[in-house]
């Protein structure tokens, strides 16, 4: 099953940084490749790294926090939310340069500051230099290193949560005995022992089942559909 989701997800065009937002459907999930790391199922194809979605209606917006977009929203400061904050993604990667590194930082980069009282409490601790350092490789680390690409999608109960088709690609993925993260992949120095263990950015949904031949017809029909849609355009 994970040789032949990935053989159908090849199908689809692949994004790269610099895209437009404009390009991106308002629902759907997405499917992450990272450079250097290749599949295990035969030759040197890329390996999924990643599965995700999001809330109805902010696909783009969930693509924004990650690649942060806007600009001003690459600037950090103790008044409102780093940009690690609206993405987990993001905070996974920087877990694990700082980890690599032995940095003692990785503790304030733990801490989520979206809520006025977590700033409150914690904000005098930070070091807004050293987290746009760091937010700064992250983003450089994404655009990149990483590429994506994506299904449309309509209903948030059809996409999220444990019943959605999101887990089961997940689950589909991290059961699989032959795809491993490569001996220098920078999940290997997660503090996440499920990132680390998986090959995946991802905590959620590993123990979720694989798809069943009509969850896979399921991705077929979407695929196909996102054929024809664009030969229209």
């Amino acid at each position: 099953m994970c040789k032949r989701l990935h053989d159908l997800i090849r199908e689809l065009p692949e994004t790269r940084w610099p895209f437009s937002l404009k390009i991106l459907p308002r629902n759907g999930i997405y499917f992450f490749y990272e450079a250097g790391e290749i599949w295990g199922h035969g030759g040197d194809r890329p390996r999924i790294v990643r599965v995700g979605t999001h809330r109805e209606g902010n696909f783009p917006s969930r693509m924004a926090d990650h690649y942060v977009i806007n600009p001003r929203r690459m600037v950090v400061s103790r008044d409102q939310p780093a940009p690690k904050d609206r993405s987990i993604f993001r905070k996974n990667i920087g877990r694990a340069l700082l980890h690599r590194d032995g940095d003692p930082y990785e503790a304030l980069w733990n801490i989520d500051f979206t809520t006025r009282a977590s700033r409150e409490v914690n904000g005098h601790r930070r070091d807004i230099e050293k987290e746009q350092r760091i937010e700064d490789h992250v983003t450089r680390i994404l655009r990149e290193e990483f590429a994506f690409r994506w299904i449309e999608l309509d209903g948030q109960e059809r996409r999220m949560g444990p019943e959605g088709l999101e887990a089961v690609l997940i689950g589909t993925l991290a059961k699989c005995g032959e795809c491993h993260g490569s001996l220098g992949w920078l999940g290997r120095f997660s503090p996440k022992p499920k990132i680390r263990q998986s090959g995946l950015w991802l905590e959620q949904h590993l123990q979720s089942c694989e798809l069943s031949e009509d969850s896979m017809t399921a991705v077929t029909t979407l695929i196909r559909e996102r054929h024809a849609k664009t030969s229209l355009e």
